[in-house]
This record gives structure tokens, sequence and C-alpha cells, in this order.
């Protein structure tokens, strides 16, 4: 192989290696055999097994990143439409990429640079942020909550995904069935949302 090529299939062999174990229960050990080289090979490409794990989180980072916010930036989609988007590209990232997403919503680690899932998440409800707000003033809402609301849509989805793609063989729900019910409950519990919402605890409760 060439030093590209062996570099490559590290990552790939890596890769598969830290979604079933972790970071902490993999070793520089187990690597070179998998990749059928020897423990100096690693740590000459990335200096260990840390470095190694950056670059996997690093890409697989950027790539769901890219995907959704390409979803839900494109102009003049409506915003259901923008859900449904942005859903579907998460989704797709899962079923497409299932080691790596397991990876980034389960690991969090020091070596990692171009951030986590957590990050990307936070990214995209700023995004979504603006969206609302605007829909928000629209409607005689408080656009400052907006946030608040950007953040509970983003979690929700989220959320659902890492559940679907722990429990797929269980459930056999297919992504399309998922996303419509997702998008069911956030586009339709949206426009039957109170302005001025209540609690409805007893009184003397908090």
């Amino acid at each position: 192989m060439t030093r590209a090529e062996r570099r490559e299939q590290l990552v790939d062999v890596a890769r598969a290696l830290f979604a079933e174990r972790g970071l902490e229960g993999t070793s520089v050990e187990e690597i070179a055999i998998h990749a059928q080289v020897s423990k100096p090979v690693v740590y000459e490409h990335f200096g260990g097994k840390e470095g190694l794990y950056a670059v996997v989180v690093d890409r697989e980072v950027r790539q769901l990143h890219e995907a959704i916010a390409g979803a839900i930036t494109r102009p003049g989609t409506d915003p259901r439409s923008l859900i449904e988007l942005g859903t579907m590209a998460l989704l797709d990232y899962i079923e497409e990429n299932t080691d790596g997403f397991r990876i980034i919503s389960r690991d969090s680690s020091p070596y990692t640079q171009g951030g986590s899932y957590q990050t990307i998440l936070s990214s995209i409800a700023s995004r979504v942020e603006g969206l609302l707000a605007a829909q928000f003033s629209h409607r005689g809402f408080d656009p400052e909550i907006a946030p608040l609301y950007s953040q509970m849509l983003v979690g929700l989805v989220a959320l659902a995904g890492q559940w679907w793609v722990d429990n797929r063989d269980v459930t056999r729900l297919a992504k399309r069935e998922v996303a419509t019910h997702l998008v069911n409950l956030t586009w339709n519990g949206m426009r039957q949302l109170n302005p001025h919402p209540e609690l409805r605890l007893p009184d003397g409760q908090n």
C-alpha cells in the first residue's frame, strides 16, 4: 500500500473498533492486528490511538454537519419542509454511517479538535432559532423564546434518531416511517402552540 492508502485503511479499521468498543476499550495492538500491521505503523501515522480517534471523529462530525446544514439552508423552503429535510438528513446519516454515529453520539474526548455531536446539535439549533423567531413574530409569539424551542426541536429529533439506531432490529421501523412520526409530532405540535402557556399543577407546587 502507499502511505495514503495505509492511512485510510487504519482509519477504517479503527472506526469499526471504536464504534464497537469505544475509545477506552480499543487498544493500539487491536488496531494493528485487525489492520495486519505492526504497532509502530499505527504510531508512525497517528502518534497513538488518541490521534487516530481524533481523525475518525473529526471526519464524522464534518460529514454530519455538512449534511444537515445543507438540508436546512435551502433558500425558499417553507418551515415544514425544512423540518422534514433536516430530519431526513440526520436519519440518512445514521443509516449510512451507523458506526460513525455510534462514535460521535456516545463518546466525548479531549483529543478531538473539530467539535462533537453536541456542538453539531448546538450549531443546528442556532440555525433553526432564526427560522422559529421569524415564525413566532408572524404568529404573535415572543421571538425571544425561539432559542428554547429550537433546542427542544433539535433535541427531540436527535434523541429519537439515537433511539432508532439502537432499536432498529427490534422495532423494525423504516427510516421514512420514523421521519414521518417525528415531523408529525414536531410540526403539528408547533401549529397548536399556545402563545401564553401555563402549567396546570395544583396550587402550592413549584
